[in-house]
Protein backbone atom coordinates (compact mmCIF):
# COMPACT_ATOMS: atom_id res chain seq x y z
CA UNK A 1 0.00 0.00 0.00
CA UNK A 2 1.35 3.44 -0.88
CA UNK A 3 1.69 6.10 1.78
CA UNK A 4 -0.47 9.22 1.65
CA UNK A 5 1.42 12.06 -0.04
CA UNK A 6 0.79 15.71 -0.94
CA UNK A 7 -0.93 16.19 -4.29
CA UNK A 8 1.76 18.82 -5.08
CA UNK A 9 5.19 18.61 -3.43
CA UNK A 10 6.50 21.72 -1.74
CA UNK A 11 3.21 23.61 -1.41
CA UNK A 12 2.37 22.54 2.17
CA UNK A 13 3.63 20.52 5.11
CA UNK A 14 1.81 17.50 6.51
CA UNK A 15 3.01 17.44 10.12
CA UNK A 16 0.83 17.95 13.24
CA UNK A 17 0.79 21.73 12.63
CA UNK A 18 0.48 21.85 8.82
CA UNK A 19 1.31 25.03 6.95
CA UNK A 20 1.12 26.26 3.40
CA UNK A 21 4.55 27.13 2.02
CA UNK A 22 4.65 30.47 0.28
CA UNK A 23 7.43 32.77 -0.81
CA UNK A 24 8.36 36.15 0.60
CA UNK A 25 10.36 38.91 -1.03
CA UNK A 26 13.16 40.01 1.32
CA UNK A 27 13.25 43.44 -0.37
CA UNK A 28 9.62 44.59 -0.05
CA UNK A 29 7.94 41.89 2.09
CA UNK A 30 5.42 40.79 -0.57
CA UNK A 31 4.15 37.21 -0.19
CA UNK A 32 3.24 34.76 -2.93
CA UNK A 33 1.29 31.50 -3.03
CA UNK A 34 1.69 29.07 -4.65
CA UNK A 35 5.48 29.18 -4.34
CA UNK A 36 6.21 29.07 -8.06
CA UNK A 37 7.75 32.42 -8.96
CA UNK A 38 11.44 33.21 -8.93
CA UNK A 39 10.97 37.00 -8.74
CA UNK A 40 8.83 39.36 -6.67
CA UNK A 41 5.21 39.65 -7.92
CA UNK A 42 5.01 43.26 -6.69
CA UNK A 43 5.27 45.44 -9.83
CA UNK A 44 6.93 48.19 -7.77
CA UNK A 45 9.75 45.86 -6.71
CA UNK A 46 12.58 44.67 -8.95
CA UNK A 47 13.83 41.87 -6.66
CA UNK A 48 14.73 38.59 -8.33
CA UNK A 49 14.91 36.78 -4.97
CA UNK A 50 12.06 35.00 -3.20
CA UNK A 51 12.49 33.02 0.04
CA UNK A 52 10.31 30.01 0.97
CA UNK A 53 8.36 30.63 4.16
CA UNK A 54 5.47 29.00 6.05
CA UNK A 55 2.24 31.01 5.90
CA UNK A 56 -0.30 31.67 8.65
CA UNK A 57 -2.36 28.62 9.61
CA UNK A 58 -5.48 30.68 10.35
CA UNK A 59 -7.32 33.23 8.30
CA UNK A 60 -10.72 34.80 7.68
CA UNK A 61 -13.24 33.84 5.02
CA UNK A 62 -13.07 36.50 2.32
CA UNK A 63 -15.64 34.77 0.07
CA UNK A 64 -17.12 31.32 -0.41
CA UNK A 65 -19.31 29.23 -2.69
CA UNK A 66 -20.31 25.66 -3.30
CA UNK A 67 -19.77 23.33 -6.19
CA UNK A 68 -23.21 21.77 -6.65
CA UNK A 69 -22.91 20.46 -10.20
CA UNK A 70 -20.86 17.68 -11.71
CA UNK A 71 -18.27 19.11 -14.12
CA UNK A 72 -19.15 18.64 -17.81
CA UNK A 73 -17.03 16.51 -20.16
CA UNK A 74 -14.13 16.35 -20.77
CA UNK A 75 -13.64 17.03 -17.04
CA UNK A 76 -13.98 14.10 -14.68
CA UNK A 77 -15.65 14.28 -11.26
CA UNK A 78 -13.37 13.06 -8.48
CA UNK A 79 -16.10 10.83 -7.03
CA UNK A 80 -19.01 8.91 -8.47
CA UNK A 81 -21.67 9.76 -7.68
CA UNK A 82 -20.64 13.43 -7.60
CA UNK A 83 -20.69 14.94 -4.10
CA UNK A 84 -21.11 18.73 -3.77
CA UNK A 85 -18.44 20.55 -1.76
CA UNK A 86 -17.75 24.07 -0.49
CA UNK A 87 -14.85 26.30 -1.52
CA UNK A 88 -13.50 29.24 0.51
CA UNK A 89 -11.26 32.14 -0.41
CA UNK A 90 -9.36 32.83 2.82
CA UNK A 91 -7.54 36.05 3.65
CA UNK A 92 -4.26 35.65 5.51
CA UNK A 93 -3.98 39.17 6.93
CA UNK A 94 -0.33 39.08 8.06
CA UNK A 95 0.70 38.09 4.51
CA UNK A 96 -1.92 40.27 2.77
CA UNK A 97 -2.98 37.46 0.41
CA UNK A 98 -6.13 35.44 -0.30
CA UNK A 99 -5.85 31.68 -0.84
CA UNK A 100 -8.53 29.48 -2.35
CA UNK A 101 -9.21 25.98 -1.06
CA UNK A 102 -11.88 23.40 -0.43
CA UNK A 103 -13.66 23.45 2.92
CA UNK A 104 -12.89 20.51 5.23
CA UNK A 105 -14.97 17.35 5.10
CA UNK A 106 -18.21 17.60 7.04
CA UNK A 107 -18.57 21.37 6.50
CA UNK A 108 -20.46 23.32 3.86
CA UNK A 109 -21.65 26.81 3.00
CA UNK A 110 -24.09 26.74 5.94
CA UNK A 111 -21.03 26.66 8.24
CA UNK A 112 -19.39 29.71 6.63
CA UNK A 113 -19.83 33.47 6.57
CA UNK A 114 -17.62 36.31 5.40
CA UNK A 115 -15.19 37.12 8.21
CA UNK A 116 -15.45 33.68 9.88
CA UNK A 117 -12.17 32.34 11.21
CA UNK A 118 -10.87 29.14 9.59
CA UNK A 119 -7.78 27.04 10.05
CA UNK A 120 -5.68 24.99 7.69
CA UNK A 121 -6.06 21.21 7.77
CA UNK A 122 -4.66 18.49 5.54
CA UNK A 123 -7.04 15.81 4.28
CA UNK A 124 -7.12 13.15 1.58
CA UNK A 125 -8.88 14.32 -1.53
CA UNK A 126 -12.02 12.35 -2.30
CA UNK A 127 -11.00 9.22 -0.45
CA UNK A 128 -7.69 8.85 -2.29
CA UNK A 129 -4.16 8.75 -0.86
CA UNK A 130 -3.43 12.21 -2.29
CA UNK A 131 -3.38 14.91 0.41
CA UNK A 132 -4.59 18.49 -0.09
CA UNK A 133 -5.02 21.56 2.11
CA UNK A 134 -8.52 22.51 3.18
CA UNK A 135 -10.05 25.18 5.42
CA UNK A 136 -11.93 24.13 8.58
CA UNK A 137 -14.25 26.58 10.37
CA UNK A 138 -13.05 27.43 13.88
CA UNK A 139 -16.55 28.01 15.26
CA UNK A 140 -16.22 31.68 16.17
Amino acid sequence: MTEAAPVIDGWFTTDSQPALIGRRCPECGTYQFPPTGEWCPNPACLSAVMVDTPLSRRGRVWSYTDAQYKPPPPFVAATEPFEPFAIAAVELRPENIVILGQVASGYGVADLHVGAEVELVIEPIDGSRALVWKWRPCGD
